[in-house]
């Protein structure tokens, strides 16, 4: 159609841009409606508000406006002819159509790709032959030709003759008479029979398979008798015997072709696998297997503190033993183990990443806490996962908790990849690498995306099975497999999982020239696994520098039109249909410099200035701007640019290519990422995200992540008595939505979750005027209870629910939004608020509050709460300079202080409530003289210095790991914040800081620091920045622009002082990396710096007392959960606080979601009254 006033699938948003830009009464447009496939939207302006007419084709295809009951209706042959008729006045419209609006330029089509030479076309098809069965559309296409075949006066006479005297040409010494005899009279007389069904359009060829089956009489047989003498040697070599192998393959029928392809693919399989069955028994023996498939008693050497004293021990972990073993010697007795229910919790130490603390139970029934010093933070996070797959082997549950994930995207560069890309799956190389001792823990689930994968399906599908074959010694199942053109996705699960997926659905969506071919796109897999959807998107989108205009655009459209999960979900797109949702590929997001500055780029990765970098990632300045990946979150990226190498080395980057054009460059970029979103209130935390460094092939280097998720069960039916005696429900109380819309129009709300039977529907809501361009709707008292199919609070308290805000003229949707019912103050009035988006923009909010009623009951611990964050700081210091890099975050502080806090910010009680910062400015500085030496330091330096373990430790990644053999350096780190969640909670510990520093007495002398191998060694004493430091790239010091008022101010008490020194410190314009501790941990954590701000003011003295009064009764700890040299703390006198820009570093971290003593079933539910922003973890 290419009336001007037609705009295609555009957006609602965009189309009410466009109206408003031309801003004249009788202004329309037609676009495709959003919510019926093949009808239109006619949207016209009057009064600087949009009007919505929906058009439906009839039975017979015509069209019509949809009107009210009773108006009578006109039909229209074309949309022409429509338009024509509502240009006259007084037809019906709220105003004639007068002004169409044209539709936008469309932006260039994709120039062909920067390796042409290299990427594949689509494979070639082999040719077709005419006596294979054939569909019926291709048999039309055979028809075709051998009609033209007559032109050459080949008559069916002919036919027989010639191919007769092919036969002739052929040797058939070796073939038996009787054979021969039976071709001959096919060749002869019945493929007439067979040529005359073709021509009639049949796909059926009967006598070539009568044909074939008397040939193959006798191999049908010999095969039927063969199998069963092959299965059963098979067996006998089996690694891992399941129920239900041992049956014999049923006896197929007659010997028709089909049945003799199945016989002969099975005696291929088993033949080939025989052979490498013995070939590994012999090998290895015949027990080897199953241990191999173990995880091994692994030792780690720790500092014990008793009475501040270390001693040196060892602790051994045997996951199949279920056993926690402590040593004196490695090699010596055991002087104490622990069964694994005799460990009832390990808590990690958020301001000392080496230390964790373990909570045991004694032989009179009474706890004991046990703390250890780890030699790095990487070998404190391999002990946690032994220890909780430990727990996960042994649980009493049936079902899993939790399940780890891996993720991995690697652009191939058309070319066939190395033999051993083992690496890979154990995430070994550069960034946020997992320790040695999690090689031997297998994930659940491995997601594996490619782009340009010049490689069969088939061939790529072996490659990856016996790699982690290689490395697990598990058979992995096949799950999902799917590729358009060269974008490839592939899902394999341990065996044991296989019947907990379901649902298994695949799709893609063409992004390349006019959004018609594949070179460009996205292949995605969703599935169920017991009660947790998941969804995975593999995407290549337009590469160049300059087209990330382009990219958005293919974001979006991938967003709009992949079509995955539950279709009853039709109101939502992908971003809220699953549970969790991962986005992989080669995004092909750059760094936006000039070519100029190539050389200066190159300088800085080899001295590991990311941060410096990541200032202009396009990425996560178009997320700042909230144009793409909206709500997602990415881990801190602490690895080299994956893109563009040198093939066959990592050490060099060819950033040029002599075009015809002329030059091209493609400087140094991230393009190659792994970006996640979670419904609010679930468990998920990323373990590891970096790169390898020795698979070469490509110009790009493969992309690893991890993942750490809860999933629930399937739980119990609902016709159980037990869960239906005690009606549940879900009451929604004083809600409104404020939506960003012109539209004039009446709206309504539709709920949809898995708990309930079916999506209910709300009765119309009361519109009000809000701010410019807000539309505000009030459901007072129109919004049904919606009632659960099961109360039991262990299921009801995991699920969610998702809303949808529609348009009574339309039924389109102007916002989505998800709503968790992870409350545990039932019965009462909690606070809801969430952030509303449609096509990935976001469209308003959804606030008011929720009720919740359950049968009795609580929710028992679950896996990942075994692991929990100690803030084992001393809290009271104000935060300076708080600055947000996005407008929902913009929160309050004010103070309250506890010496030993465990806290989870998502299960603690409602009250007033204060607010945490999601990020604070972090800017190398020259720390003031008058500032006493920070305690910690975990500052890169270039001088080794001894560990407390006496282990001499390196600089920040060996030069084996490191592209272009970098430099040890001051490596800068930057704050870095993530997009909030859809709904949040706010504890009203939000208030303290999450990191606060711990004052040293005057004259006491420092403790032992502790080095960390991955990020350099850690000094003794505060040094004085380099100059090299102090030069900070002047784009991460320009201001910071206002953030918009999300209706929270600052407290009276911390205003003055917040606005002195918000223009002191600027913060980085972007969305980049946070500063904090490199503990590799599940765990939130903040990193102290020893830099501070070049001040003439004194340092202030802070104590407890000058904390403004809590709102909220504090958590005690037990004593035995708290240290003795905390305890010691608190009677301590007050000492100097530290500078302002250190307390601005270490009040800026958020705290996990298992950071909490305080379990899920026995903290109360906090309040939430606005978005907060979710911090990821280290």
């Amino acid at each position: 159609m290419d009336q001007c006033w037609y705009h295609g699938n555009i957006t609602r948003s965009r189309a009410e841009d466009l109206l408003s830009k031309v801003g004249k009464d009788g202004s329309f447009l037609v676009r495709a409606s959003e919510s019926i496939p093949s009808a239109y939207a006619l949207c016209v302006l009057y009064r600087n508000c949009v009007y919505t007419y929906r058009i439906l084709p009839d039975k017979e295809n015509k069209l019509i406006v949809q009107a009210s009951e009773g108006v009578p209706v006109k039909c229209f042959d074309s949309l022409e002819e429509l338009i024509e008729f509502y240009k006259k006045e007084n037809m019906g419209l709220v105003w004639h159509l007068k002004y169409p609006v044209p539709r936008e330029e469309e932006e260039a089509a994709d120039e062909p790709e920067e390796d042409a030479d290299l990427v594949p076309t689509p494979p070639i098809l082999p040719p077709r032959n005419i006596l294979v069965t054939l569909p019926s559309s291709e048999t039309k296409e055979v028809s075709s030709l051998l009609e033209n075949s007559r032109v050459a006066d080949v008559n069916k006479l002919s036919l027989s003759e010639t191919l007769l005297q092919r036969l002739q040409y052929q040797d058939t010494s070796s073939v038996s008479d009787e054979h021969l005899k039976l071709i001959q009279d096919y060749l002869r007389v019945h493929i007439i029979s067979d040529f005359e069904m073709v021509q009639t359009g049949s796909s059926n060829l009967p006598q070539l398979k009568k044909l074939l089956t008397l040939l193959c009489k006798g191999l049908f047989s010999e095969a039927s008798r063969t199998l069963p003498s092959l299965e059963s040697i098979q067996k006998v070599f089996e690694q891992q015997l399941h129920p239900g192998i041992h049956q014999r393959s049923q006896m197929l029928g007659e010997a028709s072709p089909v049945n003799i392809v199945l016989k002969l693919n099975q005696l291929i399989s088993l033949l080939s696998s025989i052979e490498e069955k013995v070939k590994t028994l012999l090998i290895e023996g015949p027990d080897s297997t199953h241990r191999r498939s173990l995880i091994p008693p692994v030792t780690f050497e720790v500092k014990a503190d008793s009475l501040g004293i270390f001693s040196k021990i060892h602790l051994k972990v045997d996951v199949e033993m279920g056993k926690l073993i402590i040593k004196r010697a490695k090699d010596g007795p055991e002087d104490k183990f622990y069964t694994h229910k005799k460990i009832l919790q390990l808590i990690k130490s958020q301001k000392v990443p080496n230390k964790l603390v373990i909570l045991l139970e004694t032989e009179k029934e009474k706890t004991q806490r046990k703390e250890y010093v780890f030699s790095d933070s990487k070998k404190r996070e391999g002990f946690c996962q032994l220890l909780q797959q430990m727990k996960n082997k042994h649980s009493e549950q049936p079902e899993p908790d939790m399940i780890t994930i891996f993720i991995g995207t690697w652009n191939m560069g058309a070319a066939t990849p190395p033999k051993k890309i083992t690496s890979w799956f154990l995430s070994k190389g550069q960034g946020k690498t997992r320790d040695d001792t999690a090689d031997y823990i297998p994930h659940d689930i491995y997601v594996i995306g490619t782009q340009e994968d010049p490689q069969g399906e088939k061939e790529w599908l072996e490659t990856l099975r016996q790699s982690l074959q290689e490395i697990t010694s598990i058979s992995f199942k096949v799950i999902a497999i799917h590729t358009l053109w060269n974008i490839r996705i592939v899902v394999l699960a341990k065996p044991e999982h296989e019947n907990r997926i379901s649902h298994i659905c695949t799709d893609n969506v063409k992004t390349g020239i006019a959004n018609t071919l594949g070179n460009k796109g996205a292949v995605g897999v969703s599935f169920m696994f017991n009660g947790t959807s998941f969804g995975f998107v593999n995407s290549h989108l337009t590469s160049g520098s300059e087209k990330k205009h382009r990219r958005n655009q293919n974001y979006t459209s991938i967003l709009r039109f992949l079509t995955l999960g539950d279709k009853k979900l039709s109101p939502f797109n992908i971003t809220h249909r699953f549970t969790h949702l991962f986005w992989l590929g080669d995004l092909n997001y750059r760094v936006e410099q000039p070519p100029t500055e190539a050389e200066n780029i190159i300088q800085k990765i080899r001295q590991q200035q990311y941060p410096e970098l990541l200032a202009f990632d396009q990425l996560l300045i178009e997320r700042k701007d909230q144009k793409v990946f909206l709500q997602f979150e990415e881990e801190e990226i602490t690895f080299a640019p994956t893109y563009r190498f040198e093939r066959g080395t990592r050490e060099k980057y060819a950033y040029t290519k002599q075009k015809a054009t002329g030059m091209k460059y493609n400087l140094p970029s991230w393009c190659d990422r792994v970006l996640w979103k979670s419904y609010p209130m679930v468990h998920v935390v990323c373990q590891s995200y970096g790169c390898t460094t020795d698979i070469m092939t490509s110009d790009h280097s493969p992309v690893f992540a991890t993942f750490e998720v809860g999933v629930t069960s399937q739980f119990v039916s609902k016709n159980d008595s037990k869960y239906t005696d005690s009606q549940g429900e879900i009451e929604f109380l004083h809600c409104y939505a404020t939506l960003k819309t012109k539209s004039q129009t009446k709206f309504y709300i539709e709920f949809h979750s898995s708990c309930l039977e079916g999506f209910v529907k709300s009765q119309e809501g009361e519109n009000e005027d809000g701010n410019e361009g807000e539309l505000v709707v009030k459901f007072v008292d129109a919004l049904p209870k919606l009632t659960p199919i099961i109360s039991d609070p262990e299921y009801l308290l995991d699920q969610h629910i998702l809303i949808s805000i529609k348009s009574s003229d339309s039924d389109e949707s102007y916002g989505e939004g998800c709503i968790a019912l992870r409350i545990e103050a039932t019965e009462s009035l909690v606070p809801i608020h969430a952030v509303l988006t449609h096509h990935g923009e976001k469209t308003g909010v959804f606030q008011g509050e929720i009720k919740l009623q359950t049968s009795q009951g609580k929710q028992r611990e679950k896996l990942y709460d075994f692991v929990k964050i100690e803030r084992d700081e001393i809290a009271g210091q104000k935060p300076k300079n708080i600055s947000n890099l996005e407008p929902s975050k913009d929160w309050d502080q004010t103070n309250s202080s506890t010496p030993t806090d465990i806290s989870n910010p998502n299960y603690l009680g409602m009250a007033a409530f204060s607010q945490q910062p999601s990020a604070t400015s972090q800017l190398k500085q020259i720390p003031s003289p008058d500032q006493p030496p920070s305690p910690w330091s975990y500052e890169q330096q270039p001088k080794e210095t001894t560990s407390v373990m006496g282990q001499s430790q390196s600089s920040s990644t060996s030069p084996s790991l490191s592209p272009l053999s970098p430099k040890p350096t001051l490596q800068p780190t930057v704050n870095r914040s993530i997009c909030s969640r859809s709904q949040e909670y706010l504890p009203p510990e939000l208030g303290k800081t999450t990191a606060e520093p711990v004052p040293q007495e005057e004259g006491q002398q420092k403790p032992e620091m502790f080095e960390n191998p991955l990020y350099g060694s850690m000094g003794c004493k505060g040094k004085v920045a380099s100059k090299k430091e102090q030069d900070y790239p002047k784009a991460l010091r320009k201001e910071q622009p206002p953030l918009p008022d999300q209706s929270f101010h600052l407290t009276k008490s911390q205003e003055p002082e917040s606005s002195k020194t918000s223009g002191k410190q600027p913060s980085p314009p972007f969305l980049v990396p946070t500063q904090r501790f490199r503990s590799y941990t599940c765990s939130g954590q903040s990193e102290e710096k020893n830099t501070g701000e070049k001040t003439q003011a004194k340092p202030k003295v802070t104590t407890s007392s000058e904390n403004s009064a809590p709102l909220k009764k504090l958590v005690k700890p037990l004593r035995s959960e708290v240290s003795p040299s905390i305890q010691g703390q608190q009677n301590k006198p007050p000492l100097p606080s530290k500078s302002r820009a250190v307390l601005d570093m270490q009040n800026s971290k958020g705290r996990d979601y298992r950071d909490s003593s305080e379990l899920p079933h026995s903290g109360k539910h906090r309040t939430e009254e606005g978005p907060v922003g979710r911090t990821t973890t280290p």
